[in-house]
């Protein structure tokens, strides 16, 4: 009896790994493909923003 349940239990186990390794496969491709269409992107850092407003005022203000 305990046979039968030491092997259903290593065999759910086992169905649990897996599970979990397509899971993480899964998430691995997506997260390559997410990497792969943020390559042409730039990032902008609030810095980098306050600094873009502050050089378009100043151009605002010496144009007038």
């Amino acid at each position: 009896m305990t046979d039968e349940l030491d092997k259903g239990a290593s065999s759910a186990k086992a169905a649990r790994e897996a599970r979990l390794k397509a899971a993480l496969r899964d998430n691995l491709k997506r997260r390559k493909s997410q990497a792969r269409g943020r390559t042409g992107m730039t990032v902008v850092t609030p810095e980098d923003d306050a600094r873009v407003r502050e050089s378009e005022s100043t151009s605002e203000k010496s144009g007038q």
